[in-house]
């Protein structure tokens, strides 16, 4: 049997696996799985504290967003949706 005879170096691989830090899997049960486990407390989450962008310019960002908003008439903001979501399933 393979497996039997390669047992050491099959274990050797598993533990350097789980010694250096994971990302969030991309697959969907891989992320649930490690979400569950930061929940549980048996991994650390480890997100990077900061994303390297400045923080003044995102918020000026939101602020402009919300002025450009407040701006435009229903109409107008109705125009923009229907043109994006005729982009969108334009697409597909």
């Amino acid at each position: 049997m393979y497996l039997a005879d390669h047992r050491d170096e099959f274990q050797q691989g598993l533990e350097a696996i789980e010694v250096r830090p994971l990302r969030r899997p991309a697959d969907v049960i891989g992320n649930a799985i490690k979400v569950a486990r930061i929940a549980t407390g048996e991994e650390e989450e480890d997100m990077p504290p900061d994303d390297g962008k400045d923080k003044a310019a995102q918020e000026m960002g939101r602020k402009g967003a919300k002025a450009r908003a407040d701006k435009l008439s229903p109409e107008r903001r109705a125009e923009i949706a229907r043109k994006a979501a005729a982009k969108r399933w334009k697409r597909t």
